[in-house]
């Protein structure tokens, strides 16, 4: 029944924004009493937490897991975890849609374990950035936090514009993406990928 709970809550933010559903939309949809809710959650707060909590713990996983794998460079890193990040938002479209935009919904206590986490991911890929710099990967010109800045407002952004059942598929949008930022747009450097 938590899970029940927890996926009808999901679709309902995502169709009617955390504010306007109410505990008493997500049971009557389950065909429950309010004490159902009550038993497995004290408030539709703790339930939306539950939902970020799952989104951003499964991305970090799967981010750290990118980057304990030391048979590849960090550009490919870079790519993997922007793929990676599409494809969330792909497979777990409402879970994603909600932790981008209902954080200000969250109470104090729990906005400040959903930033800590945030700040988490983008240290990680930060980390990433630099060792490409300190490798010669990467361009040293650029400063870390910034670039890391633009790759995570590039993937978290199409969330709000991305179909999965559009004309490009996930990995095809993220690879558009990540030879975006890591080739840039110049001919010259279209021209010498091709070459690689």
């Amino acid at each position: 029944m938590k899970e029940r709970i927890i996926q009808k809550g999901s679709d309902l933010f995502q169709v009617k924004g955390f504010t306007q559903t109410s505990i008493q939309d997500i049971v009557e949809t389950l065909g429950v009493t309010k004490g159902t809710f009550y038993y497995y959650f004290t408030s539709k707060e703790e339930l939306l937490m539950e939902i970020n909590l799952r989104y951003i713990n499964d991305v970090l996983e799967k981010q750290v897991a990118i980057m304990g794998n030391h048979e590849t460079d960090a550009r490919t890193k870079i790519k993997e975890v922007m793929t990676m990040l599409i494809k969330n938002i792909d497979k777990q479209g409402a879970n994603a849609k909600i932790f981008f935009r209902e954080l200000n919904n969250l109470n104090e206590k729990h906005l400040k374990i959903m930033i800590g986490k945030r700040k988490e991911f983008y240290l990680n890929l930060q980390t990433i950035v630099e060792n490409g710099i300190a490798s010669g990967e990467l361009r040293p010109d650029l400063r870390p936090d910034i670039v890391t800045f633009g790759i995570l407002g590039v993937c978290n952004w199409s969330y709000h514009w991305f179909d999965p059942q559009g004309e490009l598929t996930d990995v095809q949008v993220a690879h558009i993406f990540a030879d975006m930022i890591l080739n840039g747009l110049e001919v010259k450097n279209a021209e010498l990928m091709l070459e690689e």
